[in-house]
């Protein structure tokens, strides 16, 4: 499996769709960013991981299940509207809010033991968002399927978490450690929006890797 090949053909999808992403999925990144700055305001307590996922689960699983299923409409030919795209990923939100809880708790845990656990977790879990919107799967089917389709694959999905996940999230605390956007909102806002967006591109990279394992002969993940 050709890494290079699955980045080039997620950066023409995406290049060729920005468009449409921003227009479908920079509106609740940017919602997101004001709720994260409210809550912030009104508690003074300027960062508390859990109260900050909590906030996430409102949002993220809207933008990302309504990317999936934009993806997943366009690999088949279809282009529904951004109005139908979310009302799909509404519907799918209690079932990813909870996915995207247990995922983050489990690889945040990992990360805390040598990180090379939280490491393997990540890459075990690539695919469990993807399936949970496209195959329709509940959180556990989807982690349990997620793992299953991932073995024996796990270098090339290793290798796009360290590409795509990995840089982002270093550039996101290099921003918070020499930029002050506690006292900025604008300068928040426009940070999160383009971490934002440019995170939605990892989620079109595993998309792609994913459609080219799923087409693999040998890949039945488990439902």
């Amino acid at each position: 499996m050709n890494l290079l090949a699955v980045l080039r053909d997620a950066w023409f999808f995406y290049s060729r769709n920005l468009v449409t992403i921003v227009r479908l999925c920079l509106p609740l990144i940017l919602i997101e960013s004001v709720a994260h700055q409210l809550v912030v305001k009104f508690t003074g307590v300027a960062a508390h991981p859990l109260r900050d996922l909590l906030v996430t689960l409102l949002f993220y699983p809207l933008y990302t299940g309504a990317l999936i299923f934009l993806l997943d409409a366009r690999s088949q030919g279809f282009a529904p509207s951004n109005g139908r795209l979310l009302a799909m990923a509404l519907l799918r939100w209690p079932a990813f809010a909870l996915l995207a809880g247990l995922t983050a708790s489990a690889v945040l845990l990992g990360l805390s033991l040598f990180v090379i656990p939280g490491l393997w977790l990540m890459v075990k879990l690539a695919f469990s968002e993807i399936l949970l919107v496209q195959r329709n799967l509940a959180p556990l089917q989807a982690m349990r399927a997620s793992f299953a389709l991932t073995e024996g694959r796990s270098l090339p999905v290793l290798g796009c978490v360290v590409l795509t996940v990995l840089p982002l999230w270093a550039l996101n605390l290099s921003i918070s450690a020499s930029l002050d956007t506690a006292s900025d909102p604008l300068a928040a806002l426009l940070v999160d929006g383009v971490l934002g967006l440019a995170q939605l591109f990892s989620t079109v990279v595993f998309f792609r890797l994913y459609m080219l394992v799923a087409a693999s002969p040998d890949s039945q993940p488990s439902e």
